[in-house]
This record gives structure tokens, C-alpha cells and sequence, in this order.
């Protein structure tokens, strides 16, 4: 045997070992002759170094230190989930599926919903390249170098498995390995951590990878993304993973009917509390791949999946005070200061009341005894009153009537729940958080200016609104606190390669009222620049398709206002993209104006996306149901046949493929 082979013989061992011991929970060799062997192999790539590989096992015990994580785009964007609290809201699900489908025989997986840290990892040729955090669902953090220290998760998987795709799951702290880390803190004098979710994620961005290999994390994998339909279901899709090496939960299941779901969850929001790790709730999903397809995504979420939340827990504590937030768009947010109390492993001293007539439907005071949850266990909420503790000189909650801020008179329009500063351009939160919103990830995404350095540059004078960025320059930045000249020098960059930014995410970085991520795409595609939406009337932004009434009075008073004019004219000045580019506009046609699309079956010239994206660039609209506004369905291979015979019943076109490809040239 040569000394390669020796090397690769070693690593396989060692690999199946790992695998055994760390997702089967099966060893099958000690840990004294688990370590001589990988001393071993150490040995031999330390005296062979032309053999090195970043998957070898002697690679898990980390080293690397990252400074800074690089922000990456994800190839699929990772979703939210919709939340349902009932098994009525399951049931509704369950017919909105049907109605979609055309069928009423849908199965389902159904999987606990681990609370952890969400990753997206990428194998090549069997082999793990990259592992990304979830961020904002669109780009994330590279954490790689971390992530390859967690045992459970295989740098190099079983070949009959698929070659190249995405795997996602949770990376989670279990429970005994929590205490056991609070317990070593303790014993040091040192602060112990609060919860497990929180220590988890923050596992990953730990600058030193040996670190991250001192922590027992774990990796407990729930999708796998990909093009290759070699597995008609998601349940034996993620059973080949198993099979692969991939820790995949042996609590889920697959069930044939709603009731059996159902049946899933009510056992395990007993169970749950068993169990080695935290979890919130039960995910359910339809099974099969081709009606997940079929079903696609809203702009949040899947169709074809959702959580159901456990119910929250509840505590009681006092309400001490009131006070008052003040949003980027001016809106006021009542909150409450609570004595503080331990809540879903957190400790709460702050909850949302919402608005002024949440305040009063539960008659909150000042001094109250209050019941508090966390609303789908994440953001705390106040639910009710004790009134039997209720102190005897307590006096009805007067509704703030002045910005807590800049002490302008509050407004509110006939219905709507909130109250509002009118003073757009002087209360500091407005300015601030419009800045703030301007150069997020979704946004304007300008790298190296954060939250905290707008507020300091506010306050320092330098920008008073978001078109004064454009103006900043390296000497104006580098005296200020904690600046220093390569840091304001990435921020004047960051802030230039803004400009390359497509006018759709400039016209959401505007922030106008209403207009989000979604309807800022609409807008933008429908009319193309910033002067023809600024230009519209009423009735021509009306009719839009989904622009409502309060969208278009929005669009009509941001276009209005001088001050916002003299904004835009500024960015046009530095070169922000206020309209379509002609890269965007090149394949952009009327060819199918007017008409509506319904997209069912499998294709092979081009995938669902790139078939519904080019309906949307020819001006066709896209339905996810069959009904008598339906124009067309391009029916590919598979094609549900409830849906086939709804439209001929409906005497809705049908056409192949190849049709389609042939309407648009």
C-alpha cells in the first residue's frame, strides 16, 4: 500500500467512525483507538503535505481564525415558514392545497421543528465546499471553516447519493451539552450563557474555528435542494440522505391524510419536553416534490409547508411603564417595561402593546399585573390583565398625544390602528431609520455602514438623509470614534458600488409607505423609472396589478412632497439606478400582456422558475390555480389530473411546452 493510499484508507475509516459515533450513536471503537488512528493519519499529511485535503478528518479540530465573514448570495433562496397556532388553521391549509391541486389525496411528512441556528450547506462532487448562515434568506454569512468542526455533519459523502446539491437543517446546542457548558462558566466565575438557540448561533461567528470545536454542537438536517429528481418524495429524498451520512431526525414521519398529521402533533406537544434538544413546534410539508413545484412560494414563504407552533408559554409579571418607539415612517409603537422575568429561556423586560386600541381593549395600566407570552415564542407580547391584583389607586392609560421624540403633535387617520409623527424630515428616529432602511441587505446592501455609524454621523452633522451619503468623503470619517482610515475607506467604496444597485431595490430603499420589497418589483416593472411612477395618477397606479387604494395615496403624497423630490434629484445627480437598466429591459416584452398563465407538470427545456420568469418577462401574469380568468396552462409531462379536466371544463387552452417557447420566439 502507497503512502496516498494509506492516507485515503485512514481518512474512510476515520470518516465511517465519526459517522457511527456522532449521527448513529453507535460506536464501534474506542475513543483511545479512535485517537491513536487519527494521530496517525495526522502524521502522514504533516510528512506528506502534497496530500492534503480541507475534508480530511484532522481538519475538524479547527485552528483557522476569521476575522471577518464574507457575505454571500444564496443559489436558492432559504424561505420563512407560515406559522399556524390550531388545528382549523392546519385544516384551512389543507384545502388551500387541494383548491391549488385540483386533488384531495395529498401526503405529508411531518417533521419537529428543532430551535436552532438555520445553515445551508453546499456538496460538490460529494464533497462539502460551503456552508452558509440563512441571514436575511437572500445572502448570508460564509461560515465554513466553522462548520466543518461539527462531527454529526460528513465532509465527504456515500457516492450513491446525489453528486452536487444543497442540504439544509439547524444547528443546535442539545441540552446536556448546554449545561454542561454553563456548569464549566460557573466554575470559572464567568457569566453562563441564557439559552441554547442563542449559544448555538452564536457558535457560528466565533473568530477561532478550535473554539467552535470545543462546543457539542450538532446539525439535525431537514431539506435537500436540488434539480435531479431522482426521488419523487421528500421523505425518501431525505431518507437517501440518512443513508449518505447526513443526520436526519428519526422522529419524522410520512402520513397519508390531515388527521394523522394532526394526531403527529398532539403527541408531540406532549413528548417534546423528552426530548435531548429545544424545540417550538411540528413542520409539515407536502410530501411529494413535484406538487411542492406545483404549489411554489409566496413572497415570504412555501405553499407547500408550514409550522405549527406550540403553544407559548406564559408568565406573569408587572408592568412598571409605558413608554413610546418611534418608526422610520413615523409610526408610534406603545411598549411595556416589565419587571423583569424568565421566559422561554430568556429573560423579558420589554413587550409590544401594539397600538392605542390594544391598550384599551385590554385596559393595560400602569402597575397592572400582566400576562406575557412570546408570540410564536420569538417576540414577547402583553395577552391580558389580573385583575384580581389590580392596585386599588390605579388610573386608566391616557394614549401618548405628542412625538416622545421631537414633541410634534401625534396624527391618526381614520382607519388606521396607529398613531403617527408628521414630522418626517426633524424627529431624529425617522430620519435615522429611514437612512437605516435605505442601506440594508435588501435594500441598498452598502457594506461597511452599519445601524450604529449612521446614528453617528447623524449626530455628528454629516447626513441628515440618505442622499447625503453620496457626499461623504474618507477625511470627514477617519477623526471620527472608532474610525479608522481602511474602515472609512470600505465605507465611501461600499457606498459607490451602491450605484450599481437595480432601480427595483432603490425604489424599496426610498421607503415609501406600503411599498414593500414585492410591490417596489411591480412598480418598477411596470413603469420603469422613477419619473413615470412619480408622474402617475391615481388610476393609472390603481391599475397596477395588486396596488390598492392606500398603495396609490401613498405613491401620490411621497411624489408630492418637494422635499422628497429634491432627494431623488440629488440621487440621479450621483448616478442611482432611478430606472430599468437596459441589461434588464433587453429581454422584457408586451408579448403576452394581458394574459394569465397557469404552470403545472415537469418540463425539460426549462426549469418551473425559469418558465414562469419568462412569462413575467414577456408581460404574462402567473396564477397558482385554475379558474375562468386562467388564459393558458402549459401543461408539462406528470400534468395533475384534476387540473387537466378543470380546464377543459372551463375551456381554458392548454399547451405543451414547446407551444409556450414558440409564443414568445
Amino acid at each position: 500500500m502507497t503512502v496516498q493510499e494509506k492516507i485515503q484508507a485512514l481518512r474512510e475509516e476515520l470518516n465511517l467512525h465519526t459517522h457511527n459515533y456522532y449521527v448513529l450513536d453507535a460506536p464501534s471503537i474506542s475513543d483511545f483507538e479512535f485517537d491513536m488512528k487519527l494521530k496517525e493519519l495526522e502524521a502522514l499529511e504533516q510528512e506528506n503535505p502534497k496530500y492534503f485535503d480541507a475534508n480530511s478528518p484532522t481538519q475538524r479540530v479547527g485552528g483557522t481564525v476569521t476575522k471577518s465573514f464574507d457575505t454571500v448570495k444564496h443559489q436558492n433562496r432559504m424561505y420563512s415558514l407560515d406559522n399556524s397556532y390550531s388545528k382549523e388553521d392546519l385544516l384551512d391549509w389543507e384545502k388551500r392545497l387541494q383548491k391549488v391541486l385540483g386533488t384531495e389525496f395529498i401526503t405529508y411528512t411531518c417533521e419537529l421543528k428543532y430551535d436552532g441556528a438555520s445553515i445551508n450547506l453546499t456538496y460538490e462532487n460529494g464533497r462539502f465546499v460551503k456552508a452558509v448562515t440563512r441571514g436575511d434568506g437572500y445572502q448570508g454569512d460564509d461560515v465554513t471553516t466553522n462548520i466543518r468542526t461539527i462531527k454529526s455533519i460528513p465532509l465527504v459523502i456515500k457516492k450513491d447519493f446525489l453528486q452536487n446539491f444543497e442540504i439544509r437543517g439547524e444547528i443546535i446546542l442539545p441540552l446536556a451539552g448546554f449545561e454542561q457548558m454553563n456548569e464549566e462558566r460557573l466554575a470559572q466565575g464567568e457569566d453562563v450563557y441564557s439559552n441554547p438557540r442563542n449559544t448555538a448561533s452564536g457558535s457560528l461567528k466565533l473568530q477561532d474555528s478550535s473554539e467552535v470545536a470545543k462546543r457539542p454542537l450538532d446539525c439535525l438536517l431537514y431539506q435537500v435542494v436540488t434539480e435531479d429528481r431522482k426521488y419523487p418524495s421528500h421523505f425518501q429524498l431525505l431518507n437517501a440522505a440518512k443513508k449518505a451520512g447526513f443526520k436526519v431526525p428519526e422522529t419524522m414521519v410520512e402520513v397519508t391524510n390531515m388527521a394523522a398529521v394532526i394526531d403527529f402533533v398532539t403527541s408531540w406537544d406532549t413528548k417534546r419536553h423528552h426530548l435531548p434538544y429545544e424545540t417550538d413546534g411540528v413542520v409539515v410539508k407536502v410530501n411529494n416534490l413535484q406538487q411542492q413545484e406545483e404549489l411554489g412560494y409566496t413572497a415570504k414563504s412555501p405553499r407547500w409547508a408550514i409550522a405549527y407552533k406550540f403553544k407559548a408559554e406564559q408568565v406573569t409579571t408587572v408592568l412598571k411603564e409605558i413608554t413610546y418607539q418611534v418608526g422610520r415612517t413615523g409610526a408610534i409603537t406603545p411598549v411595556a417595561n416589565l419587571e423583569p422575568v424568565q421566559l422561554a429561556g430568556t429573560i423579558v423586560k420589554r413587550a409590544s402593546l401594539h397600538n392605542a386600541d390594544q391598550i384599551a381593549k385590554l385596559d393595560i395600566r400602569i402597575n397592572d399585573t400582566v400576562f406575557v407570552e412570546k408570540g410564536g415564542e420569538i417576540i414577547p407580547k402583553i395577552i391580558g390583565v389580573d385583575f384580581s391584583k389590580r392596585p386599588a389607586d390605579s388610573v386608566p392609560t391616557v394614549y401618548a398625544t405628542h412625538c416622545p421624540e421631537c414633541h410634534t403633535a401625534l396624527v391618526r387617520t381614520q382607519g388606521d390602528a396607529k398613531h403617527y409623527c408628521p414630522n418626517e424630515f426633524g424627529c431624529a428616529p425617522q430620519i435615522t431609520g429611514r437612512i437605516k432602511h435605505f442601506i440594508s441587505r435588501k435594500a441598498m446592501d452598502i457594506d461597511g455602514l452599519g445601524g450604529e455609524t449612521v446614528d453617528l454621523l447623524r449626530k455628528e452633522g454629516l447626513i441628515s438623509n440618505y442622499a447625503d451619503l453620496y457626499d461623504l468623503k474618507v477625511e470627514q470619517l477617519t477623526p471620527l470614534e472608532r474610525m479608522a482610515e481602511k474602515s472609512a475607506q470600505n465605507m465611501v467604496e461600499g457606498i459607490e458600488k451602491s450605484k450599481e444597485i437595480p432601480f427595483e431595490k432603490v425604489l424599496f430603499a426610498l421607503g415609501i409607505r406600503f411599498v414593500g420589497e414585492t410591490v417596489a418589483k411591480k412598480l418598477a416593472k411596470h413603469f420603469k423609472s422613477i419619473d413615470a411612477l412619480l408622474a402617475a395618477d391615481f388610476e393609472s397606479l390603481i391599475a397596477v396589478d395588486e396596488i390598492g387604494d392606500r398603495i396609490a395615496q401613498s405613491i401620490l403624497d411621497f411624489s408630492s412632497d418637494p422635499t422628497t423630490i429634491q432627494l431623488i434629484n440629488r440621487l440621479k445627480a450621483y448616478g442611482v439606478q432611478l430606472a430599468m437598466s437596459a441589461e434588464s429591459m433587453a429581454n422584457q416584452t408586451d408579448t403576452l400582456a394581458g394574459n394569465i398563465f397557469v404552470v403545472s407538470g415537469v418540463f425539460h427545456q426549462l426549469s418551473r422558475n425559469e418558465l414562469k420568469k419568462a412569462i413575467e418577462d414577456n408581460g404574462g401574469k402567473i396564477s397558482s390555480s385554475i379558474s375562468k380568468k386562467t388564459n393558458f396552462v402549459v401543461a408539462g409531462d406528470n400534468m395533475g389530473p384534476s387540473k387537466l379536466v378543470k380546464a377543459q371544463d372551463l375551456g381554458v387552452t392548454i399547451i405543451s411546452e414547446q407551444d409556450f417557447l414558440n409564443m414568445i420566439g
